[in-house]
């Protein structure tokens, strides 16, 4: 995979963001999004190599598309400046994603304001045993690749349900259960591109299944 030249195609395509120009370049954007595939199956590979219960996600079966969804997001640009995918996909599962852009190459994984049913399923595994998901965030090489929970939103005061004395109260309140390495493009340059995906998917791993294991309770 060439990221020097998908880095190029993506500037030009935030200079000139407007079907005209996707259409008059299609064929550079096909070679570049073939390619990109042919890396995700490359990696999809490895990967599945890492733990039994790896679910395998084709490249193509992973990849984003590149339009926005004006739909909900009418105001955004006709297209993204990044090319995004998403491995280890089962079905209702926190997946690993990857994301190549111009203002974030990232690494992340798990759910991202998820619906009521499964946050609350997701609550009830916390006030099961939080003790577990703590340690896994509290872990020190855990807490040296993430930081910690991605932030975002969250409540005032307890869930439904929850006391607001709750020994694991600040885990409850959070509406998004997700982490987030940020790549650099010297990162994504750098011939141990894959061995560094490697090395965070296998630290995200147990958070991961943690909050996998908490939807098929």
């Amino acid at each position: 995979m060439n990221f020097n030249d998908l880095f190029h195609f993506l500037e030009e395509l935030q200079k000139n963001n407007n079907k005209e120009w996707m259409d008059a370049n299609r064929k550079w954007y096909k070679s570049l999004r073939n390619d990109f595939i042919a890396w995700l199956d490359d990696l999809d590979l490895t990967m599945a190599q890492l733990h039994d219960d790896y679910y395998p996600t084709p490249g193509k079966k992973g990849i984003n598309r590149i339009n926005n969804n004006l739909m909900f997001h009418p105001n955004k640009p006709i297209y993204k400046d990044h090319l995004g995918a998403g491995l280890d996909k089962a079905p209702n599962s926190a997946d690993f994603y990857i994301e190549i852009g111009l203002k974030h190459c990232l690494l992340a994984g798990g759910r991202w304001r998820p619906d009521s049913k499964t946050l609350r399923s997701i609550r009830d595994a916390i006030d099961y045993n939080g003790e577990e998901l703590q340690q896994i965030l509290d872990k020190p090489s855990f807490k040296k690749m993430f930081g910690g929970l991605y932030e975002d939103e969250k409540l005032v005061s307890s869930p439904k349900g929850f006391s607001n004395d709750h020994p694991h109260i600040e885990l409850l309140r959070n509406k998004t259960f997700a982490v987030e390495y940020k790549l650099t493009k010297a990162d994504v340059l750098n011939p141990d591109f894959k061995e560094k995906i490697v090395e965070v998917y296998k630290e995200m791993l147990p958070f991961r299944q943690y909050l996998n294991q908490a939807v098929t309770v």
